[in-house]
């Protein structure tokens, strides 16, 4: 599990890495069904004007639409970040079986306003690739500073 993790994690940071192209916050996110990718997101809130276009909603919509159903039961999103309360909730809607983010986000992800807004049965599992993750945030942060 722990080379899987890795190897849908770097799918994940190359998203991430195709948001700061665009000038997005370089958050990246891949949802992976048995074993294969489903789905990729990044975030687009600049580009489409949109708050609500975390890499997390736009994996969700397309693997909904690629797996043909609101559910992702059976499904893992690997995410770079920690989700914000929003993602959490529609993950939650969604009824995903796992989730894997990298980094923490102490200011605005989930943790900082309540314990577990997902699935009872999702399982949580942090710090994969933590320091690539947190350090592209960083960087992207810093040039715009």
């Amino acid at each position: 599990m722990i080379d899987a993790d890795h190897r849908f994690m770097k799918m994940a940071l190359d998203e991430a890495h195709r948001a700061a192209e665009r000038d997005e916050v370089p958050i990246g996110a891949v949802i992976v069904s048995n074993g294969q990718v489903v789905a990729r997101g990044h975030n687009l809130t600049e580009t489409l004007t949109d708050v609500t276009a975390h890499a997390e909603m736009q994996a969700i919509t397309a693997a909904a639409g690629t797996l043909g159903g609101k559910y992702l039961t059976g499904c893992t999103l690997y995410v770079t970040v920690e989700p914000c309360l929003m993602c959490a909730g529609a993950l939650g809607w969604s009824q995903i079986s796992r989730i894997v983010y990298g980094a923490a986000d102490d200011k605005r992800g989930y943790h900082t306003f309540c314990t577990n807004p997902f699935h009872k049965k999702t399982v949580i599992d942090s710090g994969v690739m933590a320091k690539e993750c947190s350090e592209l945030m960083t960087e992207f942060f810093k040039k715009k500073r």
